[in-house]
């Protein structure tokens, strides 16, 4: 469910709910009612916001967890979205909770108590969940298991209601709204990585721009992107080793006009060495990113503009 805070604020929506964290929303959506541009950057795992209960059920001490996080990830969506006028989707709810680019049934059953499996017998998990990073993370390479006890069943409930199903009805429907006004609407799906390996003669990427090996953008969007961020001189990867997750999967449809990018950014160019706080590479990286959109914003117009014109070319 989605509240509107108050009349003076009705462009900003809270909505979920964080368990064991009372009044915390587990996201927040801002978008103008007359939309500017027909672009939401999405910040999934931008959340910090830790239950007490996660942090006393967590086996290592509150700074590894940082690992999880795509670090102010959810600072330069804010920036971006505000030098732009794109719509703005950010996660409060720590990705240590749950992971919002997962689906909703990509679950390590071994760390859930038997009682809560489902009947028939638990299904086999995922190579991401087997590697320690399904639906709800269980290991970290280096740490081990994350957690003390297993999951009960009203726990994975509770998460999976409160901060997983509707932040996924916010953003389709506010993929829908853009939609329907401009004819297409593109879905940034932002996020953050380690610092990617060289190779002898080749530089390290950037960034890494993922659209499920074509599946989940239209071809012209990805070109611009490719186009910008070479003549920002930012070296920029496809696919490899990012092709984007179930964010993509679930609500990227080129065919009907809705399209997605997953954009990973290399942490050094925005963090600290520590990479804990924002760096001096921050203010830069959000200028470069909104350029991108105001890049991109007319050649997804242009697409729902040419949608549109099918109709009145068969009559």
């Amino acid at each position: 469910m989605i509240e509107r805070p108050d009349e003076t604020d009705s462009q900003v929506e809270r909505g979920g709910r964080i368990p064991g964290a009372p009044g915390a929303a587990a996201f927040v959506l801002d978008a103008r009612e007359a939309s500017e541009i027909p672009v939401v950057i999405a910040a999934p795992h931008g959340g910090r916001i830790y239950s007490p209960f996660l942090l006393r059920d967590f086996r290592h001490s509150k700074s590894t967890l940082l690992r999880l996080e795509d670090r102010h990830v959810d600072k330069l969506a804010k920036g971006v979205a505000s030098a732009t006028g794109a719509s703005l989707l950010v996660a409060h709810a720590a990705r240590a909770m749950i992971d919002l680019n997962r689906a909703p049934d990509d679950v390590d059953w071994e760390m859930v108590e038997r009682a809560a499996h489902p009947a028939g017998g638990a299904p086999m998990p995922s190579r991401r969940a087997r590697s320690g990073l399904g639906l709800f993370p269980r290991r970290l390479p280096g740490l081990g298991e994350l957690w003390r006890r297993r999951m009960g069943a009203s726990d994975l409930a509770e998460r999976i209601a409160g901060i997983h199903e509707p932040y996924h009805l916010a953003l389709e429907a506010e993929l829908a709204r853009l939609k329907e006004r401009w004819g297409a609407a593109l879905l940034i799906d932002l996020h953050s990585m380690p610092p990617l390996g060289t190779r002898p003669g080749v530089p390290a990427a950037q960034v890494v721009i993922g659209d499920r090996f074509g599946a989940s953008c239209h071809g012209s969007v990805v070109a611009a992107t490719f186009a910008h961020f070479a003549q920002c001189g930012r070296e920029a990867a496809h696919n490899r080793p990012y092709a984007g997750g179930y964010v993509l999967e679930r609500h990227a449809n080129p065919r009907k006009g809705i399209h997605a990018l997953q954009v990973e950014i290399d942490r050094s160019r925005y963090l600290d060495s520590a990479f804990a706080e924002p760096g001096a590479g921050m203010a830069g990286m959000i200028e470069d990113l909104a350029e991108l959109v105001r890049r991109l914003a007319p050649v997804v117009a242009d697409l729902g503009q040419d949608a549109g014109a099918w109709p009145l070319a068969a009559e």
